[in-house]
């Protein structure tokens, strides 16, 4: 909806740029972790998702009249994901200690997505009104995260089932 919304307008206005870049982040980071484990159903869904988000990222730097302040912010991200995968990968011995690295690592950092929302949990609660939570986001935030659960649980990995 938020694509839909700045194609239209041609503007970014009441648009957060943030989830576009925390997901993008976290697409990237089990990318990462899929590679190292050389899981393709890991690989090809953060794949895809990655490119989508760097989508919506484009799209979002073409109608926001601070185009500075949001390369900024994606060339920071880019080094820190550069800074973190070295730390936590390239410095590990061995591939185990690479995948339980990064593995808690992208665990942590979806727990910390997926927490973020609540956030208006507080508002909600104050108000009464559930009118700032998207019902389609949640349900479908709900069955994505079923469905990683089960895989993780399938597959007998844990940082997944998280």
């Amino acid at each position: 909806s938020d694509l839909r919304q700045m194609l239209a307008t041609q503007s970014v206005e009441n648009i957060q740029f943030l989830p576009f870049l925390a997901t993008d982040a976290n697409n990237l980071s089990w990318l990462g972790y899929g590679c190292l484990k050389r899981d393709g159903t890991l690989v090809a869904v953060n794949a895809v998702g990655a490119a989508l988000q760097t989508l919506y990222i484009l799209v979002y730097l073409r109608y926001s009249p601070s185009k500075r302040a949001v390369l900024l912010r994606c060339l920071a991200l880019l080094a820190l994901l550069a800074a973190g995968y070295g730390a936590l990968v390239v410095l590990a011995a061995d591939t185990g200690t690479r995948l339980a690295r990064l593995g808690l690592f992208c665990s942590a950092f979806t727990i910390a997505m997926y927490v973020s929302p609540l956030a208006d949990l507080a508002r909600v609660l104050r108000s009464r009104s559930t009118r700032c939570l998207s019902f389609p986001l949640t349900v479908t935030t709900f069955l994505a995260s079923a469905s990683w659960t089960l895989y993780g649980a399938q597959l007998r990995d844990p940082y997944i089932t998280v």
